[in-house]
């Protein structure tokens, strides 16, 4: 179990960080989107970009940059690498 005062929302990681998905808390049609774009649990992700109105913000997900909206974002908890 990872320690909790390093879990932090996807939408929290800095610029230029990455970091390791230890849950995602969203149901249903939301989890199976995040599931099939390849968020999986243990899956590395590296914040590659903030749009300039800061939403959405473009992330690293196996080696293809995907844009997710802040609210998705919050949805998914991660470990920072």
């Amino acid at each position: 179990m990872e320690n909790s005062d390093n879990i932090i929302s996807l939408k929290n990681l800095p610029v230029g960080k990455s970091g390791k998905v230890i849950n995602l808390i969203c149901k249903k049609s939301k989890r199976r989107r995040l599931l099939d774009l390849g968020i999986t649990p243990n899956t590395i992700i590296r914040n590659e970009r903030v749009s300039p109105s800061g939403n959405p913000i473009a992330f690293n997900i196996r080696g293809t940059v995907i844009a997710l909206r802040k609210e998705e974002a919050e949805e998914i908890l991660i470990t920072i690498l």
